[in-house]
């Protein structure tokens, strides 16, 4: 079996779609160009002066409010959790709970203020720690370093605070050490990432907390706390866990108001939202609907605060915040100042005048910001650069007239404060339409890029099938299709490096590899035009009888216009918005529409019908009745599986009278004690039934015989892992009070557990992939008779030795003559699950995987996995029996497999005695997987063959979504549909690839173990005796050696026999 190349040429596939992907995302979802700039005092963006303005020492730009501020970060603090409504007599578990915030904004209006903080998408936090520290907006893609955190090199507020000498104390969530690292004065980090713990963060923040503000040795305090977010998460908003976590915080709020001066500013925000399952990522209304609280000690605000609470985006507070402790403002920001925190305590005309002299400086800040980032990336269009330029020379211009105006005393009161208004109304015209014009200029595509993606993903596909085409007629295929595809690329790869030295420019990496994606491309269709052209000769030189096939060639075009019908199908729907988001819903009822369709194409072939013809002949009547019955049991047996996958679903928000299903959320969730209790114990079964049915089904191919190390795990580390999960699930699922003093054992376990589980699934894959043989070996050689010698124990002298000798050797070949003139040999060796050695692998390997996403989700999603496997099973058998579904991605192979181990039929009846020569007929019918090693070839070209369809199959949805997005790219849905949508297939793409190759090296790592395997025993017997099947197995080598060699064989037995009884 060809190994390497197979493994090779899918590998080499795959990253022709990797590189159209990269290319297309590029050029898709561009990310913004972060400059490196940065504020400073001296930078002129001082307003025009007027002769009430005066800039105390230690100030930039702006006269310092603050001498010291602190910044409390509730984690997912939603703004209903911080919102009052005394009107509700039963408020839900995360209602009126925060009842000191309203208790300050009644008692002391004028002090305290909440507000509606939307966040902009996407509602990770590490995206949103950037925005309030930059002021500027995070790009789409950007979710995916949630947790792989970088350090932030653009400008923002902790920088600029270290910069002017300012002290910064961090305590709380350790995201923020490996964003702003060496930038604290003094910290406290404590781990974020498990997110079933509630208390260790929050717990060591209080203890911090009070000491560090009494201290005083600060200037910006930040206490960013995750017990909220870490309840959503684990129990979901409406439990009562989340009511004692805001009743917490609450407490805490009021202690720490207590310890304020007169000089500090209060600022308790959310990063952002949470959905009704404790959620976030997304851009639904409960993410991005966060809160903002303000409170000071001395007054903030000229007014009280209006009827509704007043919406503002995050990004707002980095120039407020800076401008209020007199520091730069961030060179990148692009929020806008909350003006009425500047109002101060003098009379309007004095407020308005200031909080247009904060606005002047926001304005020239976001102005010079526009201007460097147009130079750099030439993205901004140019005529809305133009209009924003226009409004803010106009703003400015009128800025410094009135300015004069008043010195002057030439203006009215009325005439003054309108005029303040209209260049207040202005200025904020002007930054808001700037923050407008980045968000969209962040969103625009390349189209040149986007086109070359799809190219190469289209021309992947097309690769596919050619492939797949020439896979199974071209002797030297790899040589034609893998080895010159790879040099045409390689040449072009080393074309565009010294390109690159010699112009001395800036490489694109993305860029290099999309040209040699399609320089290799064009090397396969190079050489595939080429074998075309020569077999089209060779047909022509032919009598026109060679031209007989072409009946039967149509007839399977048509047979694949059904499948591919279905997939067009599909691919089709991606460009509807409205599939996409009912997509949940149609594709189980598109997929129980083509499983009443097999039914109906079985009925009209024949199969499920009882019908007069050799096939019954052969079987027999109850035979082929069990047999079409089996075939319905499955297909029921399906449908039922589709229809209870039903109960696992999630809400989108473009549907608002869904629900999302319970199953999703975690037994913590659950405030019913006997229904936790009773879904736990039905999880933990339905876990345990899994590893019954898997294991039964090893033991029934005999895969359990033997004593080997994986075997031996599969006995019991399979039941321990188990037990390790269904240990873990209890702990996570208890109420923290329910604990009482076990609360220290069980922060262990919750770590403790999991990496059990992990240490005993790694364990298990490497012994699958040291020795992934499952076969156990019996020798049931009949015993040659006993050695008679007229001598007693162990031959003591030369005399007694020279006589035993001549006897075993006589004795050996009279046995050896006696069976090469019988002409036929008995079982010598019988080897138990050889012929089910390739699925067993595959089979612990699936196993295995599902440990490990049982540990990642819920543990009511053990269902859904237990149907997966169980639907697996079901398509496996359709599959084997009507030929023509698909399974998943690592298991891909069975699909190859799996027919070769249904051959044998489960029942063990005895049968009629049969002449030899049909015994052995049914033997070799029966050897299962052994038979795909008859012929190597073969088995690694349907291996080939499988993979590129399954890769055909998904490229081409892929390609559809590539195509959605490109074409539907202005469509009001895109960043809520189709870029989501596309993404995901993407991702989905990326890891169905890499699964596919594991599970196709794993069967070439089980077909290596089994060729090694034959080589010792062949070694070992006797090469001329036929290498049977016990019960579930069979294969038999098909040369037998001479007299000559047999005797050859006997004498070196011997020599090495008399050698080790000498000794």
């Amino acid at each position: 079996m060809q190994r390497w190349p197979v493994l090779l040429f899918l590998a080499w596939v795959c990253l022709l779609f990797f590189a159209g992907i990269g290319l297309f995302m590029s050029g898709f979802l561009l990310t913004r160009i972060e400059l490196s700039s940065s504020s400073s005092c001296s930078d002129p963006l001082l307003p025009p002066p007027w002769q009430r303005q005066s800039l105390p020492p230690g100030s930039c730009w702006a006269p310092q409010r603050f001498s010291k501020a602190v910044l409390v970060i509730i984690d997912a603090l939603r703004f209903e959790f911080a919102h009052f409504n005394p009107a509700k007599a039963s408020p839900l578990p995360y209602e009126n709970k925060l009842s000191f915030l309203h208790h300050l904004t009644t008692s002391q209006p004028r002090h305290a203020r909440l507000y509606r903080f939307r966040a902009d998408p996407p509602t990770a936090t590490m995206q949103r720690i950037k925005g309030l520290t930059t002021g500027s907006l995070p790009t789409f893609i950007d979710v995916g370093s949630n947790f792989a955190t970088y350090a932030i090199q653009e400008d923002n507020l902790l920088a600029q605070l270290v910069q002017n000498g300012r002290r910064v104390v961090f305590m709380g969530d350790d995201t923020w050490e490996g964003l702003f690292p060496e930038k604290f004065f003094r910290s406290y980090f404590f781990p974020s990432f498990n997110v079933k713990d509630l208390h260790t963060v929050d717990d060591g923040i209080l203890q911090h907390l009070y000491p560090t503000v009494d201290s005083g040795e600060w200037d910006m305090l930040i206490a960013h706390f995750l017990g909220v977010d870490h309840c959503g998460h684990k129990h979901g908003p409406d439990h009562p866990e989340m009511a004692k976590k805001l009743t917490q915080m609450n407490e805490m709020l009021r202690s720490l108001v207590d310890h304020l001066g007169n000089d500090t500013l209060l600022l308790v925000a959310g990063d952002h939202g949470m959905t009704e399952t404790g959620d976030h990522g997304g851009e639904s209304e409960k993410e991005v609907n966060a809160a903002l609280f303000v409170y000071s000690r001395t007054p903030l605000f000229g007014t009280g605060p209006p009827e509704e609470p007043e919406a503002i985006p995050q990004v707002n507070l980095v120039p407020t915040v800076a401008l209020l402790l007199g520091v730069p403002i961030p060179y990148s920001n692009i929020g806008e100042v909350m003006a009425e925190l500047f109002s101060g305590d003098g009379d309007t005309v004095s407020a308005a005048l200031q909080q247009l002299s904060v606005y002047h400086i926001n304005a020239k800040q976001v102005d010079r910001f526009l201007q460097s980032y147009s130079l750099v990336a030439q993205d901004l269009p140019a005529e809305q650069l133009q209009r924003l330029q226009e409004l803010f020379s106009g703003a400015v211009e009128e800025h410094t007239q009135l300015l004069d105006q008043v010195q002057g005393a030439t203006l009215v009161p009325p005439e003054l404060q309108s005029r303040l208004g209209s260049l207040i109304s202005r200025f904020q015209l002007y930054l808001r339409e700037a923050r407008v014009v980045c968000t969209q200029s962040w969103a625009r595509f390349n189209s040149l890029r986007m086109v070359g993606g799809c190219t190469l993903i289209a021309a992947s596909c097309l690769l596919c099938c050619m492939a797949t085409e020439l896979a199974a007629s071209s002797d030297s295929f790899y040589r034609s299709c893998l080895l010159y595809p790879l040099l045409w690329g390689l040449v072009v790869a080393v074309v565009l490096g010294l390109a690159h030295v010699l112009t001395q420019e800036g490489l694109d990496l993305l860029l290099v590899s999309s040209c040699t994606a399609a320089a290799s491309q064009l090397g396969f269709f190079w050489h595939w035009w080429g074998q075309h052209h020569k077999r089209a000769f060779l047909v022509g030189s032919q009598p026109p009888l060679a031209h007989i096939g072409l009946r039967q060639r149509l007839r399977a075009w048509l047979g694949l216009a059904f499948p591919m019908g279905i997939l067009l199908f599909r691919c089709g729907a991606m460009f509807s918005d409205s599939f996409v988001v009912a997509e949940a819903q149609v594709a189980p009822f598109l997929l129980a529409s083509l499983v009443m369709l097999l039914v109906g194409k079985l009925h009209w072939d024949g199969r499920l019908t009882v019908l007069e013809g050799p096939r019954q002949q052969v079987l027999g009547f109850s035979s082929y009745r069990r047999e079409m019955w089996y075939l319905l049991c499955l297909v029921a047996m399906l449908l039922v599986c589709v229809r209870l996958s039903g109960f696992f679903h999630q809400c989108r928000e473009e549907i608002p009278q869904c629900r999302p299903s319970l199953f999703l959320s975690p037994l913590a969730s659950l405030r019913n004690t006997r229904a936790k209790n009773l879904f736990y114990l039905l999880c933990v079964a339905l876990l345990a039934g899994l590893v019954y049915a898997v294991r039964s089904w090893l033991r029934h191919y005999g895969n359990l015989n033997s004593s080997d190390p994986l075997v031996l795990f599969v006995r019991w580390g399979f039941p321990l892992v188990v037990l390790c999960i269904a240990c873990y699930w209890a702990v996570v699922s208890s109420a923290d009070d329910s604990l009482g003093k076990l609360q220290e054992l069980v922060q262990v376990a919750v770590v403790a557990f999991p990496w059990a589980v992990y240490g005993l699934a790694s364990m298990g894959l490497l012994l699958l992939l040291c020795n992934p043989m499952t076969v156990f070996a019996k020798d049931t050689r009949e015993s040659a008779g006993s050695i008679v010698t007229p001598y007693l124990g162990v031959p003591s002298s030369e005399v007694d030795f020279l006589h035993v000798i001549p006897q075993i050797y006589k004795r050996m070949q009279e046995s050896q003559k006696s069976r090469l003139e019988r002409g036929s040999c008995k079982a010598t060796i019988a080897a138990y699950g050889l012929g089910s050695v390739y699925s067993a692998a595959l089979v612990i390997a699936l196993t295995l995987l599902g440990f490990l996403l049982m540990l990642l989700h819920s543990e009511r999603l053990s269902l859904a996995f237990l149907l997966l496997f169980l639907e697996a099973f079901v398509l496996l058998h359709i599959h084997t029996r009507a030929r023509g579904l698909a399974g998943d991605a690592v298991g891909c192979p069975l699909l190859l497999l799996w027919p070769f181990v249904c051959e044998m039929p489960s029942s063990q009846k005895k049968k009629p005695k049969k002449e030899p020569q049909e015994e052995l007929q049914e033997v070799e019918e029966h050897m299962m997987e052994m038979r795909l090693r008859e012929s190597p070839e073969k088995f690694s070209t349907a291996l080939l063959q499988l993979g590129l369809k399954y890769l055909f199959v998904l490229g081409a949805q892929l390609l559809a979504c590539v195509c959605a997005a490109m074409i539907l790219r202005r469509h009001l849905m895109v960043w809520k549909v189709f870029a989501p949508k596309f993404l995901f297939e993407s991702l989905g793409f990326v890891v169905s690839s890499i699964c596919l190759l594991l599970g196709i090296s794993l069967v070439m790592r089980v077909d290596c173990a089994v060729s090694t395997w034959f080589s010792r025993l062949q070694l070992r017997d006797a090469k001329d005796c036929w290498l049977l099947v016990q019960g579930r197995l069979a294969t038999t080598p098909k040369n037998s050696d001479s007299r000559r060699q047999v005797f050859q064989g006997l004498e070196m037995l011997l020599l090495s026999f008399i050698e080790s009884f000498s000794h």
